[in-house]
């Protein structure tokens, strides 16, 4: 009986500690402290590989790559995510921008989430080299096969202080506002 009672105890244990995971599309506004928010319906391969699109004379090239269960900083929950990481070419077949040998952890581009309406996945877009440049990007499909999306970048307030390389002339262009990338 007592073996019995401490199996009973054990697996009561197991279920009581086991993670919660959470999809990513949001219903909830908060999650709990070490919850999952997974890609249960299996949404963001779609998005992986490169990307390519021509803006104002220049090639940019967009790698995604989804991570999993990875930890959110300062929020104590893990989540699935796609990072991208970016080459831009000019007409002369220079190259103004590249940060495709970074490590995930340092990528520019990083995933949000779904966006609650509509079939959107939402990044946010930091440039260190840029003076900490930033906003936020949203992806949409155009086409049922998936070999197209809609890129919208909405830069964010960027400040220049006088310690930034650009104060006193613009920040270079790093990211198109609006293209259309179509998969390689």
């Amino acid at each position: 009986m007592k073996n019995k009672f401490l199996i009973v105890l054990f697996f009561v244990g197991i279920f009581c500690n086991a993670q919660q995971i959470f999809s990513l599309r949001p219903t909830e506004t908060s999650l709990p402290e070490g919850s999952y928010q997974k890609d249960t319906n299996n949404e963001l391969p779609d998005y992986e590989g490169t990307w390519k699109g021509i803006w104002n004379s220049k090639t940019i090239f967009v790698t995604f790559k989804k991570l999993i269960q990875q930890p959110v900083p300062n929020l104590n929950y893990y989540k699935d995510y796609l990072v991208g990481k970016f080459k831009i070419i000019d007409a002369n077949g220079s190259i103004l921008f590249d940060n495709t040998n970074i490590s995930d952890s340092q990528a520019k581009i990083k995933g949000l989430s779904f966006k609650r309406y509509g079939d959107r996945y939402m990044l946010s877009y930091v440039d260190p080299d840029l003076c900490n440049r930033n906003g936020s990007v949203t992806l949409k499909f155009t086409d049922s096969s998936k070999t197209q999306i809609n890129w919208n970048l909405y830069f964010g307030s960027n400040m220049i202080t006088s310690d930034c390389q650009y104060y006193n002339t613009d920040i270079p262009d790093s990211l198109p506002e609006e293209i259309i990338l179509t998969k390689q």
